[in-house]
């Protein structure tokens, strides 16, 4: 039995995927007909449904991957191949207090929210409000909306955190904030940074010198799908390669810092402004149909 608010995926004879969060009465009108959501929820994940032109849906518990890759976007998403490793490398769980800057469309952001629990809390700052709009519905969607505070805000102007546990900057010039971030972290806490261009690393790894930040870490993930038959097992045609490099560091040396957090007034009118709760009736998404990774 599935309870009401819970976020299900029913995927299509044809492999579509849609996303829904059951509310007692909705249905989803497909191309394939009209499914009720209520006998959804009674048949429970592992099941299957009948629409009313008899095409049958099965019914499955998102993982944290399908809700990734389920999210509208208006930017390039992180893909999952990173995030996994971002998450381990930056030491993200239950009760971790994580700053993000730049969350774009929130594939990032909805990970994070994912990982901290209910016990912990994710702090996600975006400067352009489409953005910040964007990633506020994709939070809302999946329900994580909750463990989340978004900051439209400029982070030139230093973040608000002074004692996070890890942070991850997702900007065109992280080398230009820092100070920033280091100021915004405990000592001995993690960074990371996704960057497209070697470039841009050179021009990060430059700036790190002599700085707040040690024990550089520079890689790249590829991932190479094979196709699943036992027949004749060899790599699919299309892989998702080059997507980003990824680098980490150490906050070592606080003494170093330049910069300093955001001003008392800044912090207080932020705090009347910041998104942190979930509505409290259970909302019913637009479905969603999964893109491809390609």
């Amino acid at each position: 039995m599935i309870h009401p608010g819970t976020v299900v995926m029913l995927v299509s004879p044809k492999g579509k995927r849609y996303f829904k969060t059951y509310v007692p009465g909705d249905t989803l009108n497909t191309h394939d007909g009209t499914l009720p959501m209520d006998e959804a929820a009674r048949v429970g994940f592992g099941g299957r449904v009948s629409t009313h032109l008899d095409r049958s849906y099965t019914i499955l518990r998102p993982t944290l991957y399908d809700l990734v890759k389920s999210i509208k976007r208006k930017t390039q998403i992180m893909y999952p191949k990173e995030i996994g490793y971002i998450a381990r490398k930056l030491g993200i769980g239950p009760g971790c207090r994580v700053v993000e800057a730049g969350c774009g469309s929130g594939g990032l952001t909805t990970s994070l929210a994912w990982f901290v629990g209910d016990t912990g809390k994710v702090y996600t700052y975006e400067r352009r409000e489409e953005f910040f709009k964007l990633c506020r519905e994709n939070l809302d969607k999946v329900g994580l909306l909750h463990r989340v505070e978004q900051r439209n805000h400029d982070i030139a102007e230093g973040f608000l955190q002074t004692d996070a546990d890890a942070l991850f900057l997702d900007v065109r010039t992280p080398w230009d904030y820092l100070d920033q971030a280091a100021a915004a972290l405990t000592p001995g806490s993690p960074i990371g940074f996704l960057l497209p261009t070697t470039n841009q690393v050179q021009d990060l790894l430059a700036a790190m010198e002599d700085g707040p930040f040690g024990q550089c870490e520079v890689l790249e993930i590829l991932v190479r799908k094979y196709k699943a038959s036992a027949e004749r097992l060899r790599p699919d045609d299309r892989m998702v390669a080059h997507t980003g490099f990824l680098v980490f560091a150490r906050l070592l040396d606080k003494h170093k810092i330049k910069a300093k957090v955001a001003e008392p007034e800044m912090i207080e009118a932020a705090e009347a402004e910041a998104v942190v709760v979930a509505p409290e009736e259970p909302q019913t998404p637009d479905t969603t149909e999964e893109t491809s990774e390609a």
